[in-house]
């Protein structure tokens, strides 16, 4: 399994770049985000892989982070989705974005991907809704171990006319996550209202956004 690959860009395609790696030139798929926030030609990148192995095909896929790399592979391990439309949701929302369409159940920013219909957009939400809250807890230990660029660096490369994700932090909601996960709220419920604080509270770190979460936690009358 070739998990990550080091080299220079040799050319770029609408949906792939040809990376060199000591000669050997490897075909990688991408996210259209993914994409734009690569360097140009000649320059050194360092890319996320995954490996799609079929009698008739193989193909090599690239994520700029492990979070966006493990949404991909939930993505597709749903009925239906294939790699293209996986890379099209994460082209539109980023992993950030995903984590915070599932955990709040809101198909539609996931059916503004394009080739993503309604019915496939629900099936995800209703199949990946109980991942969103493990993906996003994971965010502290994946930003420490790969050293992720700042999420804001990552939002200003995002392509034109794509919605880009909040900046609030994935250490940030990750530890927002734990603190609600010891003060006893359920795995599904701390992780949407985490989004949903997330969302409305684009700066936030992680005290502000624990304290939105228990507010919209707190219970209503």
């Amino acid at each position: 399994m070739i998990g990550k690959i080091s080299g220079r860009i040799d050319y770029r395609a609408p949906d792939h770049v040809l990376i060199d790696v000591r000669g050997v030139g490897y075909l990688v798929y991408c996210s259209e985000r993914t994409l734009m926030a690569l360097p140009g030609v000649g320059e050194v990148v360092a890319l996320y892989t995954d490996l799609v192995v079929r009698e008739d095909l193989l193909q090599l896929f690239g994520f700029q982070s492990l979070a966006e790399k493990e949404w991909h592979r939930l993505l597709t391990s749903v009925q239906g989705v294939g790699a293209k439309a996986s890379l099209a949701i994460l082209g539109t929302l980023g992993p950030d974005g995903v984590s915070r369409a599932i955990a709040l159940g809101d198909w539609n920013a996931v059916k503004a991907a394009k080739g993503v219909g309604p019915k496939i957009a629900q099936r995800l939400v209703l199949d990946l809704k109980d991942k969103a809250p493990g993906v996003m807890a994971m965010g502290d230990s994946l930003a420490a171990a790969q050293g992720e660029v700042p999420t804001a660096e990552v939002i200003e490369s995002a392509p034109t006319g794509i919605p880009r994700a909040a900046p609030v932090s994935a250490s940030a909601q990750a530890e927002a996550l734990s603190a609600l996960a010891n003060l006893g709220y359920g795995p599904g419920d701390a992780a949407g209202a985490v989004a949903q604080a997330a969302g409305e509270m684009p700066q936030a770190e992680t005290p502000q956004l624990i304290r939105a979460a228990l507010k919209l936690l707190a219970p209503k009358g």
